[in-house]
């Protein structure tokens, strides 16, 4: 009989949010490392609104039993992308379960590490949590979750909410996690690791735990070094509570973007996890207060749509630039806008989509919108502003907003022209830059940068003691850098006194504007160029290294021994450096095989691939090339990250063109994976 229900619903055209509403669901889960898979029993209580024939979940590539209704046989069609529950559904509540099993294409990830050891990940916006999870695409559709995960004793494992029971059961513990609130499915998350945990409380006595893998233990400061801060702040400077109940902080292997703010958990990547010498080139604060103000702007209230997504982005870019603010002050604060500013006025030659249109870039939603929101703060006034703010969050809390619903919170505390505010900066592509200028102008280190940039094309002599004396002074040093930048099209001898000078500064970023003007090094600067190998930012010296092993052919031998314990940031820049210009260096190692084997292992699938392109680029700019290496190369193109992968099949395409390196790709073929043979298939057969 089930065939005769197997129609076109004419539901299936409508939005399901107006005739069903998914309360809660609860998810016990197991995955399997091995066999990349999840699977689990799913419990759904959803209420009919009206009267409906069909239900449906997102669901990709999944495998369904026991599909039950009131603990009833459901009729029900998977089509690969949905489950789809036949039946006469009458107003009321009502209960699904299912049992179902899934290998993840995407938004699951398991990251194999040293010792055969395993990270599980997820990734949802972007990805579709349905991947992993029957759950929801639209983000309108806001439920409960509580996930139960067991696992591996030896494996911390973390979801959204509270950790309500940890139960062993033999080598295994269940894990059972419970949101209180409901949010879209793009949040839902599990992170599985061996991680140790460090446990504190914020003022308003939420709990905060922030996790590393045990090996980098002595990185917790100085990658945590604001976190609790930045709480505490964005609790204040927001005026609503963090309304989750708990919040976690989790690094996590090859992770896709920067951070995620999933609901009670950000996920974020293993880049940020840093030593003191690496903080001044890459710290954690600003993906940190980022990561954290979504979950009042996004998580709290979502955007309806991805035409509204400014909303998110553009309230959590604003919101970390005012937390950097608090701990950098306003200098560092006006330098970040006014560098933003230069981008999006140089983007808006060529780019058409305003910030109001689902396919804005990632920089207008982002930059332009926080852009967007300073100027309607410093218009309004920062009492009306934060009150607006309130309101808002608490008005439309748990659930879905567009513009209009935050305009209208503005109206309430001013009668600023939003109607005119919107056609410039939302509606515009071009950059309101005397605007802009007149709100930077407030800093004086701004207007100190704005003259230094009115010189770009100045004759260097008539700007000569202008550009000296700002280097001199105190000013801050984003502007010594835009000198510094400013000089490298001069001729040496003009210039040299004032790179001495910016050396003298001793300001990181701004000497290492100076490592990175110059690649020629003339012999009378080398002993000051020198000086910079002694930066403690890993950046400066992989730039300094570089350069005067290239310049200085006779000192190569001096400049590899002081580098040879050098590591640099957890990608192992300086390492792989050293390894390349070591093995470039004539009779300088004893035993070269060793050097290339260690080489070759750092471009292998036992580290992350940040590290393994750092190593094949090395390998293949100094011609260090073997079949092992080709094979590593291969592996690159399989990888779940885009760039990654994209940088093997680009690289394997120029490697291509020599007949010599096209032979050894068609001998190793029968040596690789399938996956991997299929790729390097297709680039085989690509036309040349």
């Amino acid at each position: 009989m089930k065939y005769i229900f197997l129609f076109i619903s004419s539901f299936a055209f409508a939005q399901q949010t107006q005739f069903i509403d998914f309360k809660s669901v609860n998810g016990q889960l197991k995955l399997n490392a091995t066999e990349k898979s999840v699977s689990g029993i799913v419990h759904y209580q959803f209420e009919v609104l009206k009267p409906v024939d069909t239900i449906k979940i997102d669901a990709k590539n999944m495998e369904f039993t026991h599909v039950q209704i009131y603990n009833k046989e459901a009729i029900y069609i998977n089509t690969g992308k949905e489950l789809k529950i036949i039946g006469n559904f009458q107003k009321g509540q009502n209960h699904l379960t299912f049992e179902y099993l899934v290998k993840p294409k995407q938004a699951l990830y398991f990251v194999a590490i040293e010792n055969s050891e395993v990270q599980i990940w997820t990734q949802g916006q972007g990805r579709y949590t349905s991947n992993w999870f029957p759950s929801f695409d639209d983000v309108n559709e806001k439920v409960i979750f509580n996930l139960g995960i067991t696992y591996d004793k030896d494996y911390q494992v973390v979801s959204n909410g509270i950790l309500k029971e940890k139960n062993p059961d033999g080598n295994l513990i269940h894990w059972q996690y419970q949101m209180e609130k409901p949010m879209s499915s793009y949040l839902l998350m599990l992170a599985i690791g061996k991680y140790d945990k460090k446990e504190f409380k914020a003022k308003s006595k939420i709990p905060l735990e922030y996790y590393l893998e045990n090996k980098d233990a002595n990185r917790f400061e100085p990658t945590y070094r604001y976190s609790k801060r930045i709480f505490d702040f964005l609790e204040k400077e927001i005026g609503v509570k963090y309304p989750w109940g708990i919040y976690r902080e989790i690094p996590v292997r090859d992770f896709l973007y920067a951070g995620m703010e999933n609901t009670t958990t950000t996920l974020f990547a293993t880049r940020y996890v840093v030593d003191s010498t690496g903080f001044a080139d890459r710290n954690y604060t600003n993906v940190d207060a980022h990561e954290l103000a979504h979950h009042w702007f996004g998580d709290l209230i979502t955007a309806e749509s991805s035409t509204h997504h400014w909303l998110q982005e553009g309230f959590a870019t604003y919101y970390a630039a005012l937390a950097e603010r608090e701990i950098y002050g306003d200098d560092f604060f006006y330098s970040k806008l006014y560098e933003t500013a230069q981008q999006i006025k140089f983007a808006s030659r060529t780019d058409s989509i305003p910030v109001l249109n689902a396919k804005a870039s990632s920089l207008t939603f982002y930059e332009k919108g926080a852009w967007a929101l300073f100027v309607l703060h410093e218009s309004i006034g920062d009492k009306a502003f934060k009150k607006a703010i309130k309101s808002y969050l608490k008005k439309y809390a748990y659930q879905n907003v567009n513009t209009q619903n935050f305009f209208d919170e503005i109206k309430k505390v001013s009668d600023f022209d939003l109607v005119q505010f919107q056609k410039t900066w939302l509606e515009s592509t071009a950059f309101d830059t005397p605007t802009a200028n007149a709100l930077l102008s407030k800093n004086k280190a701004i207007l100190v940068r704005l003259e230094v940039d009115k010189l770009k094309k100045t004759p260097f002599a008539e700007k000569e003691d202008f550009l000296k004396k700002t280097l001199e002074s105190n000013v801050y040093e984003t502007v010594k850098e835009a000198i510094v930048n400013q000089l490298e099209t001069e001729k040496y001898e003009a210039k040299k006194q004032l790179l001495q000078i910016a050396l003298q500064t001793n300001m990181i970023q701004v000497r290492q504007a100076v490592a990175g003007s110059m690649s020629k090094i003339p012999e009378d600067f080398r002993t000051s160029y020198e000086t910079l190998l002694n930066d403690n930012s890993y950046q400066t010296q992989e730039i300094a290294l570089y350069y005067l092993w290239k310049n200085f052919p006779d000192h190569r031998t001096e400049y590899l021994d002081k580098s040879k314990d050098w590591i640099g940031f957890n990608d192992f820049n300086l390492r792989t450096l050293w390894l390349s210009l070591a093995l470039s260096t004539p009779n300088y190692s004893d035993n070269p095989e060793i050097l290339v084997s260690e080489l070759i292992d750092f471009s292998s699938t036992k580290y992350e691939a940040t590290t393994r392109q750092n190593a094949l680029e090395k390998l293949i700019a100094f011609k260090i090339i073997n079949d092992q290496v080709l094979s590593n190369l291969v592996g690159s193109t399989t990888h779940h990250m885009w760039q990654f992968s994209k940088y093997g099949r680009d690289t394997i395409r120029l490697l291509l063109k020599n007949s010599d390196l096209r032979a050894s790709f068609n001998r190793i073929l029968p040596n690789l994976t399938p996956d991997e043979q299929f790729q390097l298939n297709r680039l085989l057969a690509e036309k040349s």
